[in-house]
């Protein structure tokens, strides 16, 4: 799991990316390197589940993220990660 410190103040080249970042995330998320990608409330943190042979790779993925100058990533190498799809949809709001 990768937990992402975010900016403190979005600047204009911050907010232009972001749907790129989604874009990215989206593509991932089909191909199967990220499984889960959430914001919290105050939009101050990113968590993405991610599957990686190492963390070499692991690195190589978070790279393509369109956000990766703004971010500071955290790895937490997890033992397994069991998800539900009748979890509730989150609003994006």
């Amino acid at each position: 799991m990768v937990e992402f410190d975010l900016p403190t103040v979005f600047n204009e080249e911050f907010m232009a990316l972001i749907p790129r970042q989604r874009f990215v995330i989206n593509q991932m998320m089909a191909e199967g390197s990220v499984q889960n990608y959430s914001l919290s409330l105050d939009r101050s943190r990113l968590w993405a589940v991610m599957a990686s042979e190492n963390e070499f790779t692991l690195m190589e993925e978070i790279s393509r993220f369109p956000l990766i100058d703004f971010m500071v990533p955290h790895i937490s190498r997890l033992m397994f990660h069991n998800s539900s799809s009748d979890v509730m949809e989150f609003s994006l709001n």
